[in-house]
């Protein structure tokens, strides 16, 4: 709850990016690198 707070979005779609049953656009992800405080290489780290 409190990510999706700080990222605008519910916490519904954070449950749905989770189990891949939806993904989240550009600009949540923006958010999401801000608010982890990290880089988009980190982020994606997992799909290289």
């Amino acid at each position: 709850m409190q990510l999706a707070k700080a990222i605008g979005v519910s916490q519904k779609a954070i449950d749905y990016w989770e189990r891949n049953v939806n993904e989240p656009k550009a600009s949540y992800l923006i958010s999401l690198v801000k608010t982890f405080g990290i880089t988009f290489d980190e982020f994606f780290a997992d799909i290289y």
